[in-house]
């Protein structure tokens, strides 16, 4: 047995596998437990917490911490045309994502206003680039991994 001191807790250990978050401080525990945690459960319940109306154009771009910590700026990018609807349900979703988390977590919402065709333009810089993909996949001598990106390159051109 052990008596672990790096971050001022004295706990005893037996000798082997110890937990991950015991070993960080005090301070840095607080801080994972409220905002770390916080956006990626927006991201993943983003479609139940909110109207289909609402979540099919838009998502959760980023969370901006205030300096105290408690309170957020939460960034959402909006599909171009649909930006009024967003701000006029700011409140609503405010509501729902603090309800969701038990405690005034957002404050504020931010808009950022993107184009649906830039998803388009990327698709087609892939076929333009895909004969030097296909170059290098070549030149691989692995033949399960030349299959494997083969497979992958196929797919994104068909997505």
């Amino acid at each position: 047995m052990h008596n672990r001191r790096n971050n001022k807790e004295t706990k005893t250990y037996l000798q082997g596998l110890r937990p991950f978050g015991s070993s960080f401080p005090k301070g840095v525990k607080s801080i994972l437990k409220r905002s770390g945690y916080n956006y990626s459960e927006i991201i993943s319940k983003w479609n139940v917490l909110l109207k289909k109306e609402i979540s099919d154009f838009c998502y959760p771009k980023s969370i901006k911490m205030r300096m105290g910590g408690e309170k957020a700026t939460l960034v959402i990018a909006v599909q171009r045309g649909n930006e009024i609807e967003i701000e006029y349900s700011k409140k609503e979703i405010i509501e729902k994502l603090n309800s969701f988390f038990g405690y005034n977590f957002i404050d504020n919402i931010k808009l950022e206003s993107f184009n649906s065709q830039s998803k388009i333009i990327n698709k087609k810089k892939i076929f333009k680039t895909s004969d030097e993909y296909e170059k290098k996949i070549d030149k691989i001598r692995n033949g399960e991994i030349k299959n494997s990106l083969y497979k992958l390159l196929n797919a994104i051109k068909n997505a």
